[in-house]
């Protein structure tokens, strides 16, 4: 039965921990019992799977967007009938507001990779660099900082199994460290500009920079492109935007990307991750 539109409303204010989580935003993440438990940062998050609302200003709230206009987003979204029906199956989705150096070093991390590589990776450069807590008796390694990875030899980086991300992934840190990467400024420069900086870095492209944007840097309108994305848009969009492609061009990515924001709006990030979900899910894609 189709839900309707005030039930569907009604289901979208409501967030899925188990879904968001399971949406390819993040990678440091784990349930034991009913709890999960996820690195941010310096910052351990623990939060229960059948918690539906966050107390207002702490570090859940925010990282789960809480702040955002729920009422204005629905808006954009409902109004494209395919984005309406990643609506229906997966209504408690949010976009993640992540710490920007983690963020920005695992997407660098995700190139030619897939989730449980990735996640292994993330892990082993944890372990290796990062401070360790222990919560309700469980062990954790936060999220190594700039000056420690900055530091490190290539060899050391070379031993957490990202083979050749090695030499990205201190390039990257050594570019915070010094202050040529600034998270804050960033956040304050709009879309263009900031894609802009990050793409200087390197083993920053367009789709690793839109993650990292979108994710971490509150640039909604940043919508990555990856051959799921490019799949998805030739499957129900082929009349609005180009054929999709194993591979395109800087320029084709950015003509692709104006006439995304044209068609979805100034929150098309949020219908990317609804349509990356559902797709992911109609094609038995398994995460955590």
């Amino acid at each position: 039965m189709i839900q309707s539109v005030s039930k569907l409303k009604s289901k979208f204010q409501e967030i899925n921990i188990r879904d968001t989580i399971n949406s390819g935003q993040v990678f440091l993440w784990e349930k034991k019992r009913d709890k999960w438990y996820g690195i941010d940062g310096e910052k351990i998050l623990v939060i229960d799977e059948k918690k539906r609302e966050f107390r207002k200003n702490n570090d859940e709230f925010y990282f789960f967007r809480q702040n955002d206009n729920f009422e204005e987003i629905y808006s954009y979204l409902k109004k494209d009938k395919i984005v309406k029906k990643a609506l229906r199956e997966f209504p408690g989705i949010r976009l993640l507001q992540q710490d920007p150096f983690q963020c920005y070093i695992s997407f660098i991390v995700s190139s030619n990779s897939n989730i449980p590589n990735i996640k292994t990776r993330l892990q082993n450069l944890c372990r290796k660099f990062g401070e360790k807590k222990v919560i309700n008796s469980n062990e954790f390694f936060l999220f190594p900082k700039s000056s420690v990875i900055s530091n490190a030899s290539l060899s050391q980086i070379l031993d957490c199994g990202v083979g050749y991300r090695a030499k990205s992934i201190k390039e990257a840190s050594v570019a915070v460290t010094r202050g040529e990467i600034d998270f804050e400024n960033l956040k304050n420069m709009n879309y263009y500009e900031a894609k802009q900086e990050l793409v200087k870095v390197l083993g920053i492209g367009n789709k690793v920079a839109d993650c990292i944007l979108l994710f971490s840097l509150n640039k909604l309108e940043a919508f990555p492109l990856d051959r799921w994305m490019l799949r998805i848009l030739q499957k129900y969009y082929s009349n609005k935007f180009e054929p999709a492609t194993k591979t395109i061009t800087d320029k084709t990515y950015e003509s692709i990307h104006q006439k995304v924001v044209k068609h979805f709006g100034k929150y098309a990030g949020y219908s990317q991750q609804f349509l990356f979900k559902m797709e992911r899910e109609l094609n038995n894609k398994k995460w955590l």
